[in-house]
């Protein structure tokens, strides 16, 4: 660790970074009504009783004089799927409030729809706090939701993962010689994948349906038209390559046809075989929902972040399933 003993104002607001907040949008109104918003991560709370919180403006900021001069303002800590609305707060020199939907409040501030958290304040009073104002404010009114909050942290929005109390222990401590534990990466994410597939496999089982039956027919509902070679590309990361025999299979239920184009045989999605996979997705689905009402939705969320980021810097050099061709 570097101890930074003069004040480098780029290292001491890289340190002030570390410290993880939320992310929040302020708004009031100017006296001849005009709105105002600004997006803030200096909120914080200052007392219970009375009901009191405080966050702070730059002094150069060019919504310092409407603040300064407001009775009424509001603060509405976003929810994760806010980013871009934080994105437009930051920005000068635009209408933010152009399109937005907005809720009655008890004064004429801004209400924002959609936030995790909400509270309608009344100025209690300003300090001066180096080159910011501090605004103390006495909570109103305030509401909150389930919605997992949007946070802020070494200079980069990210999502909040709640941690057990204690440690979850899925086994028994591994006697000294061995190396391998519960706490390897390959392990818990091979353990949660095959848990997963298998509540899945269950739900197959009443479709007639194995699990390359499965892959393949979740590829061509995407991109259709595949060589036998192609469908692999995208699929031989499961270990289950389709052959000729199980596409064979898959045309005699006719949920696949075999066409020619351009001189190449290619696999094509029939109407029976897009019926059969929407209900496959409906299943897999319904077993993704299961599991994310468990783990609460900010959790879910911050899982499948934290997973592509796992899939980008671990592909071997797949085919993008997605782009166009």
């Amino acid at each position: 660790m570097t101890t930074h003993k003069g004040f480098d104002p780029q290292a001491f607001r890289a340190a002030l970074g570390t410290f993880t907040t939320g992310v929040t949008i302020i708004t009031t109104r100017t006296p001849d009504g005009e709105a105002i918003g600004i997006t803030a991560n200096s909120f914080n709370s200052v007392s219970l009783n009375p009901p009191l919180v405080l966050w702070s403006l730059a002094k150069n900021a060019r919504s310092l004089q409407a603040f300064s001069s407001a009775k009424h303002w509001n603060v509405h800590v976003l929810s994760a799927d806010q980013e871009p609305l934080s994105g437009r707060f930051a920005r000068q020199g635009e209408d933010k409030f152009a399109g937005l939907e907005l809720d009655d409040g008890i004064s004429k501030a801004p209400l924002l729809k959609d936030c995790t958290a909400r509270f309608q304040c009344r100025t209690a009073f300003s300090y001066d706090g180096g080159d910011h104002v501090i605004f103390v404010g006495e909570v109103l009114a305030y509401d909150h939701s389930d919605l997992p909050p949007l946070v802020f942290q070494s200079g980069q929005y990210a999502l909040a993962a709640r941690k057990p109390r204690e440690e979850v222990r899925l086994g028994a401590t591994p006697p000294p010689e061995c190396s391998y534990t519960e706490d390897l990466l390959g392990y818990l994410l091979g353990r949660a994948h095959y848990q997963m597939l298998f509540a899945l496999r269950q739900l197959l089982n009443t479709q007639a349906l194995d699990e390359r039956s499965f892959f393949v027919l979740s590829v061509l509902s995407i991109r259709d038209r595949l060589t036998l070679n192609e469908l692999n590309a995208f699929i031989a990361y499961t270990g289950m390559l389709a052959t000729d025999e199980s596409m064979a299979s898959l045309e005699s239920q006719r949920l696949v046809a075999l066409e020619t184009h351009d001189g190449e045989e290619r696999y094509v999605l029939t109407a029976d075989g897009r019926e059969a996979s929407l209900r496959q997705i409906a299943l897999a689905k319904a077993v993704e929902e299961d599991i994310a009402a468990k783990l609460g939705a900010g959790d879910a969320m911050a899982l499948k972040l934290l997973l592509k980021r796992l899939i980008a810097s671990s592909d071997p050099g797949m085919p993008d399933l997605w782009s166009p061709r």
